[in-house]
């Protein structure tokens, strides 16, 4: 596989990865459960999964698409195929988020913790299950982001650690 395949790679998935990274910069507020409680007597995703971090993620990662449209349109062909592949692969990460928070609930893990694979990998899965039928790339390229994306979580969580926006680098 040739290195340009690799970065066309990391470039279509930029949505998810900007819009799973927002919510620790625009995030805060109302929880998305709003308290509510599972059937198991737990919140269904806690504290961390707010309205405002969603909707942000969202938005960032839309127009982290309309950015690439406008610096590669022949990748796209359309701005409305930027833009509808950027708000699914966005949408599909903090839905994979959520998910995870979710079973990590039903694991009894508090807030914050570490849940290898399902954090790093969960939004991934589902931001590419998302934008599927809209653009998707090669089996090569789903595997390397497989590979690099856990490295990606860990580098990006570390940084938000530095700075202080997490209170965990994990």
């Amino acid at each position: 596989m040739e290195l340009s395949s690799l970065l066309w790679a990391m470039w279509y998935i930029l949505p998810a990865y900007v819009a799973n990274a927002s919510p620790v910069i625009v995030g805060g507020g109302r929880p998305i459960d709003g308290g509510r409680l599972w059937r198991d007597g737990r919140r269904l995703f806690g504290d961390g999964k707010t309205w405002r971090g969603f909707i942000g993620g969202v938005l960032l990662g839309t127009l982290t698409g309309a950015v690439q449209y406008a610096i590669t349109p022949d990748f796209y062909g359309s701005l409305k195929t930027a833009l509808m592949l950027a708000f699914l692969l966005a949408f599909g990460a903090l839905l994979g988020d959520i998910i995870g928070s979710f079973i990590k609930r039903r694991a009894n893990l508090p807030r914050g913790a570490p849940a290898i694979g399902l954090d790093q990998l969960g939004f991934l899965i589902s931001a590419l299950a998302l934008a599927y039928p809209v653009k998707t790339l090669d089996s090569g390229q789903i595997i390397f982001l497989l590979i690099v994306s856990p490295f990606v979580h860990w580098g990006a969580n570390y940084f938000a650690y530095k700075m202080g926006w997490k209170s965990v680098p994990w």
